[in-house]
């Protein structure tokens, strides 16, 4: 079950919310960027960006001169991911609604110092948007190590909210003839486009061309 705080507790459509962990898996494991929210100076700042999942941690990356992870384990941040899995075209302009699944963490960025769990945390990162990519390719050198920095989300304090199925109109409403329903999203990989520089007779490899 998923905790209950001030912070995720929902004020308003409750009925869409979920307790169910396995829900924040799912929309975590099926998504490839997130939203980073943090306060940098005073003045908040939200910044996209690549993320992994190992158990009830959340790993994100960036370089060590970013702004955004300077502060990890200084303050809070919040961490948002969303999927938009549909428009809700209804009878009135009022009940126009998207169907959707999101996540939102809250919590203390920790710093990732550790060698072992940094090189785990980066492979996290990597095999969220690329499974197979990391044993793949050649890995991080030192001195690339060096230049990105790391930190771990605990899923300690999460909270998710979905919305599914067809719009919901006032009960006068029905009887417009207009049409209503749902206009589905659906998102698909196009055919890998091979670097310029790349030389002939490389093919891209298995785990790539899955992704199709």
């Amino acid at each position: 079950m998923l905790s209950t705080t001030a912070r995720t507790t929902l004020g308003r459509s409750k009925e869409r919310g979920s307790t169910d962990r396995n829900d924040l898996y799912d929309v975590l494991d099926t998504g490839l960027i997130c939203h980073l929210g943090v306060v940098v100076n005073g003045h908040p700042m939200v910044v996209p960006t690549g993320y992994g999942r190992i158990g009830d941690t959340l790993y994100l990356h960036g370089s060590t001169g970013a702004t955004s992870l300077r502060g990890g384990g200084e303050s809070e941040v919040c961490v948002t991911v969303t999927h938009l899995d549909g428009i809700v075209l209804a009878r009135s302009i009022f009940h126009h609604s998207v169907n959707y699944r999101s996540a939102i963490i809250y919590g203390r960025a920790r710093p990732v110092t550790d060698p072992e769990e940094r090189l785990a945390g980066l492979r996290a990162v990597s095999e969220q948007l690329a499974p197979g990519q990391w044993d793949y390719v050649r890995p991080p050198s030192r001195k690339e190590l060096a230049a990105t920095a790391v930190v771990a989300l605990s899923l300690e304090e999460a909270s998710v909210k979905i919305r599914r199925g067809a719009p919901k109109d006032e009960e006068e409403d029905y009887g417009l003839p207009v049409w209503a329903g749902v206009l589905p999203l659906v998102t698909s990989w196009g055919a890998p486009e091979p670097d310029p520089l790349l030389p002939e007779g490389i093919d891209p490899p298995v785990h790539i061309l899955r992704r199709e």
